[in-house]
């Protein structure tokens, strides 16, 4: 590994090193290395960072009584860089290398908790039994104008004719050319850092946009997503404006989300396990199926991790509020589309554009997966609109958080470990959320109550 990284430094010129390591909410941390120090510490293991970057919150506080797991001592954990995750990292007058990092303890044992490695643990679930998942994950964002006051909403940005959206435009080309500029930086940037991105649309919301990714590798696709986040981010920036993957931004907008298509091949012949050799749906399939129906409301915040995740799940908005299934029904969380028998796949439709990459596959993956094991049975295919039927899904972090905890059989596979120090993470940014007093108490409380 340490020679391979080596001559692809060498070849492209590189001066730095971003070292990524994904936290519990997806955020990259990580350190910038000059590229010879960075190559010293592959073979003299001097890479490392403090323990308690994987239970940092969103707000940058740690959670209580986990140090058990986390000692209050914070010893450091060794980092090995991916070796196929090294790319060129787009936009520094520097020459500079992305490249992402597992975490080990000193004993050489991985990080149990580490999000990258809970994906990893699914994908050895899966290839003990010989299957292989194909992932094409869809990231919805959106443009907005700079916000340098947290206490004023955020509003679309003016396009190229300078004016701002005010209307749905849903996959409208000429909305489309309105940040025309952006988009294609923003193409340029993932064709440099070899990202494997398909199309961009247009979304209903004003300024929001969507990129849906090649199929391909579940580890490799959540990389993806993460380096393409901070792209994004960046290139908005050097035109004058905000990207934002908050899964409500705005209130009279629709939320954003990640999509999640999933397929399970069989790893030897790389057959689609979800068709029957005629064609049909196979058995694995409404197994698979029915596990995401069982559990993904219990697991709910491993693709709605924040307060504002549940802002988006609304009725009539295009994001889910139950987990029915249903062929090409965009009204159900579990939309089969319509494709060849090679291609069937299901799409989850639950993950926001907030949530970890990493996680939120896992969770997806890990449903599905104990439905083909225990060889769970799907309710009734769902005809008409989703929308008309009860609400499963919880209305609150607050809600999910008590359903998560309570999920053993996900529980039994991600490790109890992972579970504690999830939710002890989660618990303390829902109580620093309460704790602040918003403007709508001021406005509708203060002097009529």
């Amino acid at each position: 590994m340490t020679h391979d990284i080596a001559s692809w430094i060498r070849d492209r010129g590189i001066s730095e090193v971003e070292c990524i390591v994904p936290d519990m909410n997806g955020i990259q941390r990580g350190k910038v290395l000059p590229a010879g120090k960075f190559l010293k510490s592959l073979t003299d293991r001097t890479l490392r960072i403090p323990g308690s970057v994987f239970i940092v919150t969103v707000t940058g506080g740690y959670p209580e009584d986990i140090q058990h797991i986390v000692p209050d001592f914070d010893p450091d954990l060794i980092l090995v860089p991916d070796a196929s995750t090294i790319r060129e990292a787009p936009g520094y007058k520097t020459p500079t290398a992305y490249v992402i990092a597992d975490a080990y303890h000193s004993s050489g044992k991985p990080v149990e908790i580490a999000p990258r490695q809970i994906l990893k643990k699914v994908l050895a679930l899966y290839e003990a039994k010989g299957w292989r998942p194909v992932i094409a994950p869809e990231a919805e964002f959106y443009l907005v104008s700079k916000n340098l006051d947290a206490d004023f909403p955020l509003v679309p940005p003016p396009g190229r004719s300078g004016r701002a959206e005010t209307a749905s435009e849903a996959f409208g080309l000429e909305a489309l050319s309105e940040f025309e500029d952006i988009i294609e930086q923003i193409y340029d940037s993932c064709e440099k850092a070899e990202l494997n991105i398909d199309t961009m649309i247009h979304e209903a919301g004003a300024a929001q946009l969507e990129v849906n990714f090649v199929h391909g590798d579940a580890l490799a696709l959540a990389d993806q997503v993460l380096l393409f986040k901070r792209i994004v981010r960046q290139v908005a920036l050097e035109h004058g404006v905000y990207a934002t993957f908050m899964a409500k931004p705005m209130s009279d907008q629709p939320g954003s989300a990640m999509h999640i298509h999933q397929s399970i091949l069989n790893a030897e012949t790389g057959r689609n396990i979800f068709s029957t050799p005629n064609g049909r749906d196979s058995a694995l399939f409404r197994s698979h199926v029915a596990g995401l129906v069982r559990l993904m409301p219990q697991i709910l915040p491993m693709v709605a991790p924040n307060v504002n995740s549940f802002r988006r799940m609304r009725p009539d908005t295009a994001a889910p509020i139950n987990v029915h299934w249903g062929t090409d029904n965009r009204s159900c969380g579990l939309r089969v589309p319509i494709s060849e028998p090679k291609d069937r796949r299901v799409e989850n439709r639950l993950p926001g554009a907030d949530s970890n990459p990493y996680l939120a596959i896992a969770a997806s993956l890990i449903c599905g997966y104990i439905g083909m094991v225990e060889r769970m049975v799907p309710p009734k295919m769902m005809e008409g609109n989703a929308y008309n039927r009860a609400r499963t899904l919880s209305r609150t972090l607050e809600a999910a958080l008590d359903r998560f905890s309570h999920c053993k059989p996900v529980k039994k596979e991600l490790g109890e470990e992972f579970f504690e120090v999830f939710w002890a993470i989660k618990d303390a940014e829902l109580y620093a959320y309460q704790s602040v007093i918003s403007s709508w108490e001021r406005e509708h409380l203060l002097l009529k109550v």
